[in-house]
């Protein structure tokens, strides 16, 4: 994982002061590092019954629909409010810094869906746990998280409770 960790670099103050962001652009840059990053987050799921991907606006689609690709399934993207053009269900939560909410359309999921959640960044968890509830409001059943990198100081894996979180690198 130390090829994919030089990959990521810190930007001190963004989007706010305070907070240190974790930039994947230089990995998503890398072809080798990113067929790397998606082969890893989709490794532990492999075999295991799983029907749909989904991702979070805007870098778990990156992650989420090569991870989907990989495995022959639907990707069922996450959006920001007003993005949609059908009929949505939608969720709101709290960020590390302001609040936010998720949409999808009211068909993204089968009732019978296994559904594997991918995004870049799990750091309190208010993302990951929205979309989590998300998927369930919509009928699916969330199958586990996957995560390129997770800090763990934000302890983001407690809001994550129940469901089994794999993530590659740590911070």
């Amino acid at each position: 994982m130390q090829r994919l960790i030089s990959k990521i670099r810190d930007i001190p103050d963004f989007p706010k002061p305070g907070i240190m962001f974790k930039d994947i652009t230089p990995l998503v840059k890398d072809p080798a590092a990113l067929r790397l990053a998606v082969q890893q987050l989709l490794h532990p799921f492999l075999g295991r019954e799983i029907t749909a991907v989904a991702g979070m606006e805007a870098r778990g689609f990156i992650f989420g629909s090569l991870v989907a690709w990989e495995l022959g399934l639907p990707f069922i993207p996450l959006r920001k409010p007003g993005k949609l053009p059908y009929d949505v269900q939608s969720v709101s939560y709290d960020l590390e810094y302001g609040s936010a909410e998720l949409e999808a359309h009211i068909d993204a999921f089968d009732r019978n869906d296994l559904v594997l959640l991918i995004d870049d960044l799990l750091a309190t968890g208010g993302t990951a746990k929205a979309s989590c509830s998300l998927v369930e409001k919509l009928g699916a059943q969330v199958v586990a998280c996957a995560f390129v990198v997770e800090l763990d100081s934000l302890k983001g894996r407690e809001k994550l409770a129940g469901y089994e979180v794999h993530s590659l690198v740590h911070f």
